[in-house]
């Protein structure tokens, strides 16, 4: 997935649990999905292909061995501030990007596309090569199906930037 996809599958999923538990999202939540999306690849994408610390850009960040810790680490803080609703939109956004990369695998039932998932105990993603994010998408042909996922993605922003412009800072706490 892409960097929009991400972002725009953890706030559709974010939106279905709000709707399933009949609560308004804060601008906080919003904000912590968000940066849930993004987080796997601002780690591991520029320490692999930048500077090549990590075997891949889907291993450090990308493993459950380091997923799973920081979301409970985030899920304590927010608690601890009193807003652990903004904890689990965070652990709800980094999960989604993790979902967001191995479902084709584990559809199509190719086990070697998903090992990163327990990085360093079993072997990172085999990438074919290793491209800066420009050259990726420069090297993109534009399809028919490319598009449909680019203007969703597109239209899921342009809802999530009203949704957030709407939304209080905080979710009013129970009286």
């Amino acid at each position: 997935m892409l960097p929009w996809t991400h972002a725009a599958f953890g706030y559709l999923l974010l939106l279905l649990a709000a709707v399933a538990f009949r609560r308004r999202l804060s601008r906080a939540e919003l904000a912590a999905v968000i940066v849930g999306t993004q987080l796997p690849d601002l780690v591991d994408k520029p320490l692999a292909w930048w500077f090549g610390v990590l075997p891949s850009g889907r291993s450090l960040a990308h493993s459950l061995l380091v997923a799973v810790p920081l979301s409970a680490v985030v899920l304590a803080y927010a608690w601890h501030r009193a807003h652990p609703e903004v904890g689990l939109a965070f652990a709800l956004g980094y999960a989604s990007h993790l979902v967001g990369d191995v479902y084709v695998a584990v559809f199509y039932w190719r086990p070697e596309e998903f090992t990163f998932l327990l990085w360093p105990i079993l072997p990172p993603y085999p990438y074919d090569d290793l491209v800066g994010f420009t050259d990726f998408l420069l090297r993109q042909t534009v399809t028919r199906e490319l598009l449909v996922f680019f203007f969703a993605a597109a239209a899921v922003g342009v809802a999530f930037l009203v949704h957030f412009a709407r939304a209080p800072w905080f979710a009013p706490r129970p009286e």
